[in-house]
């Protein structure tokens, strides 16, 4: 008879297997998650930047906007990519399991077969009676009818264990067919993504083409906007370090090198409030996609020209309302000569700047809650409609993406 499988091996072997089962159901999930994020986000894309192709958009903004549909199809390729490999390897690890377990299931028949074989021989009542009173004294006998037990329960066992390693593989063979189906789907779906991203690419080169054609006049241009842009970011700076200063002097503190906020206990409060919902803050407006992310990056149409962004810039449609992200003080209202307004709204020692605007709905000193309107999203002549948001922590700026829900 062979020895039975203690219960400590077996069950280290299932814990083992349901781990494995369970990181790469989470990580499908997870790519899942992602994929779906970029098919709404292309939605997006074609919704608020290619909804209407006869509107007559400068080659600079037409080529930002393919660039931008292009890295998100590329990013829906490769996560696609991802998750038909990741179900390659399930698939693979799968058809190795089942293997294993009709081998094992092969091997647990035939030992039962051999075994019900030899207890039909000795079945009959008589037989294990004779055993037991062939005993030479009452030890043996008793020894003999807790081997006659053992052995019942050994055969019950098998039974059991031959009944669930067949379940199991009807199971790993449903789920297998259910995964060579979802494979199958994603190489499809992906194979028209790729179709789609060959079409843009030639797009965007031939608009390039006529852009090469007067390089200069627009790398000077693209020069011109940043410096524009950072004009507007000094003006901020400079408001955000008058009021720390005077949030110092209020305090009493005269150092004129503090570059944090003095708070009072119900603005510590609300900075403790505004941190807490790190990740969760709504978006500035109902509808949007990051058309320039947070940080240094190079220009779509000179890769020797840099884009430097102190918060994220978010295409969106025609008079979107622009809203607060959080309850807060309206903190100063900026009015430009030759651009448009900008809002802060300070948070306690955090202030949210909300800039190309063309209406205004509050001003400096309104307290405004969550989801406020607070004004309308300005329209330049090429159709685009874009708001330019940025997050400050006093006055040093952050990424605004890490804090608003899923941007």
């Amino acid at each position: 008879m062979r020895h039975k499988p203690t219960y400590l091996i077996v069950l280290l072997c299932f814990f083992l297997s349901m781990s494995f089962a369970n990181s790469q159901s989470d990580k499908q999930k997870e790519l899942e998650a992602k994929r779906q994020k970029y098919q709404n986000e292309l939605k997006q894309i074609n919704a608020l930047l290619f909804s209407d192709r006869k509107k007559e958009k400068s080659l600079v903004s037409l080529v930002e906007d393919l660039s931008y549909k292009v890295s998100v199809r590329q990013n829906l390729i490769k996560v696609t990519n991802d998750q038909a490999n990741l179900l390659t390897r399930e698939i693979n690890a799968n058809q190795n399991e089942i293997s294993s377990l009709r081998d094992q299931l092969k091997e647990l028949k035939e030992s039962y077969a051999a075994m019900v074989v030899k207890s039909y021989k000795s079945k009959s009542e008589q037989s294990r009676v004779m055993f037991l009173l062939s005993s030479d004294n009452f030890k043996q006998a008793y020894k003999r009818l807790q081997y006659i037990k053992q052995y019942a329960n050994y055969q019950k066992e098998q039974g059991e264990l031959i009944k669930s390693k067949t379940l199991k593989l009807q199971d790993l063979n449903t789920d297998l067919l259910r995964q060579k189906k979802d494979k199958d789907k994603l190489v499809q779906e992906n194979k028209l993504v790729k179709k789609q991203l060959e079409i843009e690419l030639k797009e965007q080169e031939e608009l390039m083409v006529s852009i090469r054609k007067n390089l200069n006049s627009y790398a000077s241009q693209a020069k011109k906007k940043q410096q524009e842009i950072d004009k507007i970011d000094r003006e901020i700076d400079r408001l955000i370090r008058e009021a720390i200063a005077a949030s110092n002097k209020k305090a009493g503190n005269t150092s004129t090198s503090s570059n944090t906020f003095v708070l009072t206990p119900e603005a510590k409060a609300l900075a403790r409030n505004f941190e807490s919902n790190k990740g969760k803050l709504p978006w500035p407006v109902e509808k949007g996609v990051v058309k320039v992310k947070y940080g240094t990056q190079p220009s779509p149409i000179d890769r020797n020209i840099s884009i430097k962004s102190n918060g994220v810039r978010i295409a969106t449609e025609k008079n979107a309302v622009v809203r607060a992200v959080f309850k807060g003080t309206v903190l100063a209202v900026i009015s430009q000569k030759n651009g448009n307004p900008a809002i802060l709204i300070q948070h306690g020692n955090y202030i949210t700047v909300y800039k190309n605007l063309s209406k205004l709905y509050v001003e400096k000193g309104d307290v405004v809650e969550t989801k406020q309107q607070i004004g309308e999203v300005s329209t330049s002549r090429e159709g685009e409609t874009m708001l330019w948001f940025s997050l400050y922590d006093s006055n040093k700026p952050i990424n605004p993406a890490i804090w608003v829900y899923k941007m």
